[in-house]
């Protein structure tokens, strides 16, 4: 039996609305496979970049791993023919020993840390949130003491430093590298309380809460990035300095990493010790690597999020 018109007809939308909708779902399709060939490009960008940033450290990983003569070489050979730790062992046993500079390094960037912090927030704070008189002017000269080179300061720094007796001591270097760094952690936490929205604040002294209460409960949680941020620029400024620790400390079991590594590349008559120093280099990265990894979490969130939740 043929079917009636009126059937014919109720059934044509039914039928092409498979079609239409097979046609509708192609357009995610096409625009992915549009969209592949950029996505490929970027990812291709990323490797590149991420190569050329990965070269240095893995040359300078096998070069450590070379013997003093092989890292030496001229031309140089790019792989070792056999894995050798001698430079390692050079670097480890060299003068005062590998600990003793390890633990001037981390005990003076600790101490940077904790100075930049006591000092850096409570002033970032204070030309923040409170009406201090001319704090932009302040504020402009803190941020103008960054273009004077801190190796002007050191022959002051050193000579008020041995009248107080800080010469010679992990304190007087620690302050040293709090001056470095301090204007940019001023600015960093002042920028950063100034993005918390006014409103917290006045609710919490609403409810009571003082000035030093606002900070440790409202402020201090929001700006948890900056702070994360501010420790890792004073642990790697701190870490990296050479000519402070170079001057204020002249005891040989009081330097740091860097002026350790100036001395171990002294190889036989004078040449360079590549292994020895490419060893030292490594030893000196895992630290840095270490703080990013356990502060990264933090750091990323400022990035991707702000620092207001």
């Amino acid at each position: 039996m043929s079917a009636s018109p009126r059937s014919m007809h109720g059934a044509g939308p039914a039928r092409l609305a498979p079609r239409l909708s097979g046609r509708g779902s192609l357009r995610p399709t096409l625009r992915r496979a549009f969209a592949s060939p950029r996505l490929y490009l970027f990812s291709a960008l990323c490797i590149v970049i991420m190569a050329l940033m990965l070269f240095p450290i893995v040359m300078s990983l096998l070069a450590s791993l070379k013997t003093s003569a092989e890292a030496s070489a001229v031309p140089p050979h790019y792989f070792p023919s056999a894995i050798s730790f001698e430079n390692y062992a050079r670097v480890f046993h060299y003068q005062a020993g590998l600990p003793t500079y390890l633990f001037n390094s981390l005990a003076v960037a600790f101490m940077t840390i904790a100075l930049c912090l006591l000092l850096a927030v409570p002033a970032g704070y204070g030309l923040a949130c409170f009406p201090v008189p001319a704090k932009e002017a302040i504020f402009l000269v803190l941020l103008l003491s960054l273009m004077a080179p801190y190796q002007a300061l050191l022959t002051p720094l050193h000579r008020l430093f041995t009248s107080l007796g800080l010469a010679n001591t992990y304190l007087g270097l620690a302050i040293v590298h709090t001056v470095l760094q301090l204007p940019f952690s001023v600015y960093l936490m002042r920028n950063s309380f100034e993005a918390v929205p006014k409103e917290l604040a006045e609710a919490a002294v609403m409810d009571g809460a003082k000035s030093f209460q606002a900070l440790w409960w409202i402020f201090l949680p929001a700006s948890l990035p900056s702070l994360v941020t501010l420790t890792l620029f004073a642990f790697i400024t701190s870490w990296n300095e050479f000519i402070a620790a170079l001057i204020f400390m002249n005891r040989e079991t009081g330097f740091t990493m860097p002026v350790m590594l100036v001395g171990v590349r002294q190889g036989h008559f004078g040449a360079v010790d590549w292994g020895a120093v490419q060893a030292g280099v490594i030893i000196s990265i895992l630290p840095c690597l270490l703080i990013y990894l356990l502060l990264q979490k933090y750091y990323v969130s400022g990035f991707l999020n702000g620092a207001i939740k």
